[in-house]
């Protein structure tokens, strides 16, 4: 696949086949990420790989906050299906990794070292998906719990959680949707 084939072909997945994306193959599409470009080498990014265990910690809190999004009006019953399907689909993810960044410097250094990890979160999914691998980025609020900090053993004052990353083989691959190139371009005199 080239580049520009996998930027053009690559899809947010949603729908995961249940088999595991094998450690050697994770560790493969994260390499690529640290190739992206940081100003003054400050390499910020960090992922972390989330075992069985902590996914169904994690699971168990995605399910609890999905129920304390219901409105108030939804009774008891329906509240505790609507928990137990975002349990479900939070364990169907085959593979959960954490992407975070460094929090040093100044405000703009700060600015500078998430744009960079932003960066290396492009960079690994083009090769996921020239290898095969399909991955969904999510910012849900349990991303952002100081509860999930604690999990996964990350200083809040130091590390930022710039979201989540479901990653497997794709079950289902969406069609495209996105604005001509005419209607988000500027050109200035």
């Amino acid at each position: 696949m080239t580049l520009a084939e996998a930027i053009l072909s690559r899809r947010t997945i949603f729908q995961f086949k249940p088999d595991p994306v094998p450690k050697e193959v994770i560790e493969k599409i994260l390499s690529f990420g640290i190739w992206a470009p940081n100003h003054l080498f400050t390499e910020p990014w960090r992922f972390t790989v989330i075992g069985e265990e902590t996914k169904r910690t994690l699971a168990e809190r995605y399910k609890q906050t999905q129920m304390d999004r219901t409105p108030a009006h939804v009774d008891a019953g329906n509240r505790a299906k609507i928990g137990e399907a975002g349990y479900k689909k939070f364990m169907s993810k085959p593979t959960v990794l954490a992407v975070s960044c460094l929090q040093e410097g100044d405000e703009q250094r700060r600015r500078e070292d998430y744009a960079a990890a932003c960066c290396a979160v492009q960079n690994v999914q083009l090769a996921a998906w020239d290898a095969g691998v399909g991955m969904q980025w999510s910012t849900h609020p349990v991303t952002m719990a100081p509860s999930t900090y604690d999990l996964l053993g990350l200083d809040p004052a130091r590390e930022y959680i710039i979201g989540f990353y479901y990653v497997g083989y794709p079950d289902e691959v969406p069609k495209p949707k996105r604005k001509p190139i005419s209607e988000v371009i500027r050109w200035t005199p």
